[in-house]
């Protein structure tokens, strides 16, 4: 082939890789899948605009036609895939039935404090004898304890045994769509489903009148997920038994780090590890992400490179760069299987191999266009990667590594000095670069991170990594490892409680994100320096955004989608409070550490005040996190003063009467009157109702008021009529009665209730009620969060309406 043909294909390459990538992000922001047939048809323009590609001889237009043909083909192609795997969806029907399944378990399971999560391969299914149709993959809870996913009561069930992946079971189930809160800035538990392969959640009936479940085999498949577990098993029995010693408690912590870096678990790395992790930008480094599988490799191929060059007939026989090369990608893919092969780790592995693949090529292509293509290569295997956090660390990660390579020279030297400042400079390459783009994902930036990264990265990869998996050999090298862990801990717990460890701001919207990114990739890539000044200005964007805020005289709320429990935040000019924080899911996860300290992080909201109705664990779960995370906020509440929240911060009594003013916005509790305390017998009775007004609009926050105190509110004249109501006992059939609706008159009523919770809220009735006087009735269940403010008080904004996405989950009302 002539060179002029050759050159003139290989400009075509960018335009192809950036149009597929285009063509990936714009399918991903449909709201719903096109009938298969209009794919087709996209394919069809596709393949018509590279038929005609081949008679245009002007650039531009070649150009443009390969841009737009691959993007056609990208957005059709994963349309249809999505289209294929949506048909294997669970049947509506089926939800909250009682099916019996016959199954393997697929992958180590996870043992919590009060239940246990696997991986489920169906082989069959049944229900009362008959064949159903369920989906391939299911992801199954078995629960040991008294709670359910969204924090209610169960009856007496069966512990769970210590099950084992590659069991076969039968199991009588109740499963149901995938479902997941949905808040800004939050975590999208149904997109996590979706790759996953997962399109149903259930858990496992083993109450006394149920069939009991039975194990049918171990069925010898899935060995390296059995290995897994007995290796994860192994090392857990070397943590010692916490007895209250502060040693004994930060050895077993330690093993449970060991635990994460060889098998991938992370279910033993406790919360305030994670703090200290992500205060020193370190996190990546303690779980099996694809920055961490990233530096893993390249550090690893550094590795192999110096110690291959020792040898004069090792570099005749095979260049040491190429040695490197395969050996670190070799070393990068068993760590990644055997640490769970998860899709981060697929998607990461998959583009270190194209890399290295072209590296070991005889041609040298620039790194951009290397860059793109092994960006473009990963998303072809997995186009949702293009929308978790993971995916675009590792990504710019690996970027600015490849422009950092691209400068060097086979003649320069390689003293050990000029090593150590290479990976010095490298790291710091890194967190300059990632520092905007972890701002928009997280909202937060340690600015210890290179100091920390600087001694972890070294001291995880090149010690307790090693030792950790040199513990498959000889297991008493997990104890060296955990006490390298121990060390490394007293320093990053050193660095983390510095007083101005990390930044923290509003997370910007995605503009301001990319020009944050491009700004922090001009200042590292090896450009004239008057453009490397021109990525300062885009970085302000990013660092200094703040979110929008009410006018003065003005109130907004935003009713957090946490389950089955209350959480309004409500915000004025210059105040914030939070009315209640959720509910305990279990013993060791709440609404206040899943969903609402990270959402005020996010917003950048400094409580002032946090109230918490009444005791009930719906409300005041998340309340421990919260205050903890907000030191400057006083606590309005009815709690007594046993209980445990009194120890964190000494509480006021909530009583009728009680105003305040903030910004022109006036607050009043009207609820409960101080002559209730001792002697109400229903922790319900006593809570705290409190009306937010600007004198032309009102919300009203009932709590779980039942008839009796709505009876009296109205008797006594309480100034009750609002715009906006939280509807009293999440439309349990003990509230809202017709007088206290009449009361309040409210034209949207919003009821904070879980998907398919067993108390059935709201009850029929009361919808019922509601509906009868023209009241808009929003569920958070179908709903996610629900904004509404003074400003627009007939318009209540849903999460799931605004951001609607294919994959999500559409939950009919129920009545």
């Amino acid at each position: 082939m002539p060179q002029s043909q050759t050159q003139s294909k290989a400009r075509l390459l960018t335009p192809a890789l950036l149009g597929w990538i285009s063509g990936l992000a714009l399918q991903l922001q449909q709201s719903e899948l096109w009938p298969a047939a209009h794919y087709g048809l996209l394919i069809a323009a596709a393949l018509a605009l590279f038929l005609v590609l081949n008679r245009l001889h002007q650039q531009p237009a070649r150009l443009l036609f390969i841009f737009v043909a691959t993007a056609l083909l990208a957005h059709a192609s994963t349309g249809l895939r999505a289209l294929h795997f949506q048909q294997q969806a669970l049947d509506p029907a089926l939800e909250g039935q009682d099916v019996r399944v016959t199954g393997r378990i697929s992958a180590m399971p996870q043992f919590g404090e009060n239940s246990t999560r696997f991986r489920y391969t169906v082989e069959s299914a049944t229900q009362e004898g008959q064949t159903v149709q369920i989906p391939p993959q299911l992801y199954l809870s078995w629960y040991g304890s008294w709670r359910n996913e969204d924090g209610a009561l169960l009856e007496p069930t069966q512990v769970a045994p210590a099950l084992q992946a590659g069991e076969r079971w039968q199991f009588t189930v109740r499963l149901r769509a995938p479902h997941g809160a949905r808040n800004p800035h939050g975590f999208d538990f149904e997109l996590w489903l979706w790759e996953q392969g997962l399109q149903a959640t259930g858990y496992v009936r083993t109450g006394r009148r149920d069939p009991q479940p039975r194990l049918i085999e171990q069925s010898g498949k899935h060995p390296v997920e059995w290995a897994r577990q007995q290796v994860r098993d192994a090392i857990q029995q070397r943590a010692p038994v916490v007895s209250g010693s502060p040693t004994e408690e930060a050895q077993a912590r330690a093993m449970g780090i060991v635990a994460a870096l060889v098998t991938g678990d992370q279910q033993a790395i406790t919360r305030s590890d994670w703090d200290v992790f992500r205060a020193t930008g370190v996190a990546h480094l303690m779980s099996i992400s694809g920055l961490h599988i990233t530096l893993f490799a390249w550090l690893a191929a550094l590795l192999l490179r110096a110690l291959w060059r020792t040898s004069p007939r090792l570099c005749l026989a095979f260049p040491a760069q190429h040695a490197g090369l395969l050996g670190g990608l070799l070393l990068a893919a068993s760590y990644a299987l055997f640490s769970g092969w998860g899709v981060p780790a697929q998607r990461t592995v998959l583009m270190l191999a194209t890399v290295t693949l072209l590296r070991l090529s005889a041609r040298r292509w620039p790194w951009p266009q290397l860059w793109l293509l092994a960006a473009a290569v990963v998303l072809a295997a997995d186009p949702w990667a293009l929308l978790q956090a993971g995916f675009w660390l590792s990504f710019v990660a690996v970027g600015v590594l490849f422009a950092g390579a691209g400068r060097e020279t086979p003649e320069a030297p390689r003293t050990l000095r000029q090593h150590l400042w290479g990976l010095l400079r490298e790291q710091w390459l890194i967190t300059l670069a990632l520092a905007p783009l972890t701002l928009l994902l997280f909202g937060q930036v340690s600015l210890v991170s290179l100091l920390a990264n600087v001694l972890a990265i070294p001291w995880v990869t090149l010690l307790v990594t090693p030792l950790s998996l040199l513990g498959l050999l000889w297991a008493p090298l997990w104890d060296a490892a955990a006490q390298t862990v121990q060390w490394l801990g007293w320093a990053l717990g050193g660095l983390a409680s510095l007083p101005l460890a990390t930044f923290s701001v509003a997370q910007a919207p995605l503009w301001a994100g990319v020009a944050g990114v491009l700004g922090g990739l001009l200042l590292v890539l090896r450009l004239p320096w008057a453009m490397r000044f021109a990525g300062l200005p885009l970085l302000l964007p990013v660092l200094l955004w703040q979110a929008p805020r009410p006018a003065p005289g003005q109130f907004d709320l935003l009713a957090v989608d946490i389950g089955q429990g209350n959480a309004v935040l409500v915000r004025t000019a210059g105040h914030a409070l939070l009315y209640d924080a959720g509910p305990r899911y279990a013993n060791d996860s709440d609404a206040g550490q899943r969903v609402l300290v990270p959402l005020l992080r996010a917003l950048d909201v400094r409580l002032d005040r946090l109230v918490l109705s009444h005791r009930d664990s719906d409300h005041t779960g998340g309340g421990v996190a919260v205050l903890s995370a907000q030191p400057d906020a006083d606590l309005l509440s009815s709690l007594e003063d046993a209980h445990e929240l009194q120890t964190l911060r000494r509480s006021r009594r909530c009583m009728a009467g009680q105003v305040w003013d903030w910004d022109g916005v006036h607050f009043e509790v009207l609820h409960p009157p101080a002559g209730d305390y001792g002697r109400a017998r229903r922790s319900n009775a006593l809570s705290c109702v409190l009306r937010i007004s600007n004198g032309l609009q009102t919300a009203l926050l009932a709590g779980d008021i039942e008839k009796a105190q709505e009876a009296r509110l109205v008797q006594e004249g309480a100034a009750l009529r609002a715009d906006w109501l939280l509807v009293p006992h999440h439309g349990s059939k003990t509230s809202s009665t017709a007088a206290f609706l009449d009361a309040v008159a409210p034209h949207t009523a919003l009821v904070q209730a879980g998907y398919r919770n067993r108390f059935g809220h709201p009850a029929a009735e009361v919808t019922a009620r509601y509906e009868e006087r023209g009241v808009q009735v929003l569920n958070s269940a179908q709903c996610g969060a629900a904004r509404w403010g003074s400003e627009q008080p007939r318009q209540t904004r849903c999460q799931r309406e605004m951001q609607a996405r294919y994959w999500q989950h559409r939950p009919q009302a129920t009545h």
